[in-house]
């Protein structure tokens, strides 16, 4: 299960990585609709399928343990247990990790990132996820939450984050950036927007729709993504120096729109670009079903650990 800020995906994943079949709903605001609609959708695919476990792969700072998320900016959970609270409503053991976490597992272990020493997935969705791969190890970080690449400031004072700072890198790159800056240009040059919508029903969709129609100002709004795209993959491979940067999420649909102007820019401001070796990006093999496919993953792993358990 993928539990995103927007949506959440749960899906049937076989051992090859293949998704057999998927449901979808839109993200519910409290804790309480959350769950239930977890709930709901597991049973609807346990009715024709055999689970034997369930995967999370959340929008959220997640525990160590990974028993707890302990803060997500687009979601209701605050230090909750959600595992140990949906094994005991489904009977089913039920594992967790970050959603980026969980992309870069599968695209590790089966996708674009087969077999790379340091890899770093960049997730672009309602905001910024990433997930580092070393040696075929996650990492998390001292205490669960490496690497929170999105809310790295990029602009001091800039535009407010759901996280409650200002600034941060996915307000200038991710589809709500993409929403955002799609709108300012269509306002700036007082045209009107696409197909009468109004203010809040302009998406990152919409505008990357209206960029592959050539729209002037969605072309631009793609670009400047683009151009933040590589602003921050030259700083996460200054600290990371990963061999491979994976670019997934959403957004990704739409990378020959942007890609090239970041791969532009991260040639530019990488530290000693000219006299060291520049990361591969690459497009993640499994797009926006890679968080559920790690998930599944996760959940798979934990049904064989209890069965060498149970010797």
């Amino acid at each position: 299960m993928d539990i995103g800020g927007t949506s959440v995906r749960a899906a049937v994943v076989d051992t090859e990585g293949q998704v057999l079949t998927a449901v979808r709903a839109p993200t519910p605001r409290t804790t309480q609709a959350t769950e239930e609609l977890l709930v709901d959708l597991v049973q609807q695919l346990r009715a024709s399928h055999p689970v034997q476990a369930v995967g999370l792969a959340v929008a959220g700072f997640i525990s160590t343990d990974r028993e707890r998320v302990m803060f997500a900016p687009h979601l209701a959970w605050r230090d909750a247990k959600v595992p140990a609270l949906l094994s005991e409503r489904l009977s089913l053991p039920v594992v967790m990790d970050h959603d980026v976490n969980s992309a870069a597992l599968a695209e590790y272990r089966l996708g674009a990132a087969k077999g790379s020493p340091v890899a770093l997935v960049i997730a672009l969705g309602t905001g910024i996820g990433a997930g580092l791969v070393v040696n075929g190890e996650i990492y998390r970080g001292g205490h669960g939450v490496a690497p929170e690449l999105g809310h790295l400031m990029v602009v001091p004072d800039g535009r407010a984050c759901p996280c409650g700072k200002r600034g941060c890198w996915e307000r200038y790159c991710s589809g709500t950036a993409l929403a955002a800056t799609g709108l300012h240009l269509w306002r700036q040059a007082g045209r009107r927007l696409p197909d009468n919508l109004n203010d809040r029903e302009i998406t990152g969709t919409v505008v990357a729709k209206a960029a592959g129609d050539g729209d002037p100002e969605a072309l631009a709004a793609m670009d400047e993504l683009g151009r933040w795209l590589g602003v921050g993959m030259a700083m996460a491979a200054d600290v990371l120096d990963p061999d491979v940067i994976v670019i997934g999420g959403g957004v990704s649909g739409a990378a020959p729109l942007f890609l090239p102007q970041a791969q532009r820019v991260l040639q530019r401001q990488i530290t000693g670009g000219r006299y060291r070796p520049l990361p591969r990006v690459a497009l993640a093999r499994f797009g926006d079903s890679a968080a559920v496919i790690g998930g599944a993953l996760h959940a798979r792993d934990a049904v064989r650990e209890l069965a060498a358990d149970r010797g």
